[in-house]
């Protein structure tokens, strides 16, 4: 355990590295000794603003291939934190063992204590223990991908030419939410072997769509169609949920080189998919454990009642949670909710309401609020997390309640409130809005027409009854058109 004196880590709002390292290490011990937080190691970088835009414009990744829509959001973000409309974040950190965090150097040395204990610890002990990310991400290999990633790229670029890239990864980039598995299918994927497994792919040609489009059968007897439908369909497993995959695969058109650009577009998708599902849990992972790391460096005395002070001002700010008629009004704040959660669930293990105990048996009273909120972090996501642990006197302290609305309805209509029905009712709505299985639309490859036009049928299964909108719908068949290179049909 570190030993310290009495006196503060640090008394004025400049940053040193020296100061940082000793807060880190500060940070750390309290980390280990009280929360016992499981963490990949830290690698922690400062940046100046116009990095920190840059990283806002390629997803946050340290390395990234090249495409106009990076340079596009970066024009957007700077003009607008240029113009004072809008501020950047104090932090951005990467799902990678090491774990990334890139802090900016305009930060007061309180704001870095504040985005370390956030960043390097919070979200660092989330992605390295939640199952989703256990499951569907490879931390140990993203670096080394990203570097292979924009080096085949730059490669196809100079090779075939920037326009032919850019048409592909248009097509793949608007496809991504459609280019994940949703099901384990096997072991977590390696991103480590990739560029191995693609040179093995290079010297096989082009065999793994051979067999598709090798001579078929013209027997018009329904009953030998009907056959070759089903053998068909087993052979390609259909129905696919995953387009980007199925296009990879099986499009007669795309060559080695375009079948890489979807794999490497699946892959990102796959690696962004835990953090879709899991943004109020992570925030609120992150802001629980700077929270705590924070206050309790207060109560030794090794930050003054000033920094104190000041990283509250910014906690506040990071938690507002504006009214529905606020004009700022954008939805729930994630970081809000999911750290009021947290602290919810902490109350009731330690100091439970008779409401609590009819509600939460399990949890009302057991005192053990740190094993709990542990088994919490890995074991739910965003959906279960909520439809979990929401308690009554939390929708009425968040004021929370659920409308209705319908096309047939001439105003939007107040369903739900704070009554029994209406805490059942507003807990479920919240974890249906934060359920992506519900609100992504799902397609799915149903068939493909191999002995006639080759025409490529989809279904839209949408749990939630919404159609896509005629211009979405038409965005996403003339993609997956290119891609395919004949005539895609589209079925709700």
């Amino acid at each position: 355990m570190v030993e310290y004196t009495t006196a503060p880590l640090f008394t004025g709002s400049d940053w040193t590295f020296e100061t940082m390292d000793r807060t880190y290490a500060a940070l750390a011990d309290i980390a280990e000794h009280d929360l016992a937080l499981n963490l990949y190691p830290n690698q922690i970088e400062v940046i100046s603003s116009e990095q920190m835009l840059d990283a806002y414009s390629s997803t946050g990744m340290p390395l990234m291939y090249r495409h106009w829509s990076f340079g596009k959001a970066f024009l957007r973000e700077e003009a607008m934190y240029r113009r004072g409309l809008r501020g950047l974040a104090y932090e951005i950190v990467i799902n990678s063992n090491p774990c990334i965090s890139y802090n900016m150097e305009e930060n007061s040395m309180a704001m870095q204590t504040l985005v370390m204990a956030h960043a390097a610890f919070g979200h660092n002990h989330f992605f390295k223990n939640n199952r989703l990310f256990k499951a569907w991400s490879d931390a140990s290999g993203v670096l080394d991908y990203l570097e292979y990633v924009r080096r085949f790229i730059a490669n196809c670029e100079e090779r075939y030419g920037e326009h032919e890239v850019e048409v592909i990864l248009d097509a793949a980039h608007a496809l991504m939410p459609n280019g994940v598995f949703r099901y384990q299918r096997a072991g977590p994927l390696s991103l480590k072997e990739e560029e191995a497994r693609h040179r093995e792919r290079l010297a096989q040609e082009e065999a793994n769509v051979n067999y598709l489009w090798a001579t078929t059968s013209s027997s018009s007897a329904k009953s030998e169609a009907s056959r070759e439908l089903d053998k068909r369909k087993k052979k390609l497993h259909l129905p696919e949920e995953n387009l980007l995959y199925f296009l990879e695969q099986y499009s007669p058109i795309l060559r080695n080189w375009q079948r890489e650009l979807l794999r490497i577009i699946r892959h990102l998708a796959q690696y962004f998919y835990p953090q879709r599902q899991t943004k109020v849990m992570n925030e609120g992972c992150a802001c629980f454990t700077h929270y705590y790391l924070v206050s309790e460096l207060h109560r030794r005395g090794l930050i003054t009642d000033g920094a104190m002070l000041e990283i509250l001002h910014i906690h506040s700010n990071v938690l507002t949670q504006p009214g529905y008629d606020d004009p700022r009004f954008s939805g729930t704040n994630p970081y809000a909710f999911g750290f009021a959660i947290l602290q919810d669930i902490k109350r009731m293990t330690s100091d439970p309401t008779e409401e609590d105990r009819t509600w939460f048996p399990d949890i009302a009273g057991r005192g053990d609020w740190l094993n709990l909120i542990k088994d919490i972090w890995c074991n739910y996501r965003d959906e279960s997390f909520i439809l979990q642990f929401l308690s009554p006197r939390l929708i009425r302290d968040q004021r929370l309640f659920a409308t209705l609305n319908r096309d047939e309805l001439k105003y939007v209509e107040v369903s739900d409130i704070h009554d029994e029905s209406g805490y059942r009712n507003i807990r479920e709505v919240l974890a249906r809005n934060h359920d992506i299985s519900v609100n992504d639309p799902d397609i799915q490859v149903v068939d493909v027409d191999l002995l006639g036009d080759r025409q490529l049928t989809l279904s839209l299964r949408n749990p939630s009854g919404r159609s896509l909108q005629e211009s979405p719908r038409e965005a996403v068949i003339e993609h997956i058109r290119k891609l395919w290179g004949y005539e895609v049909v589209l079925d709700d």
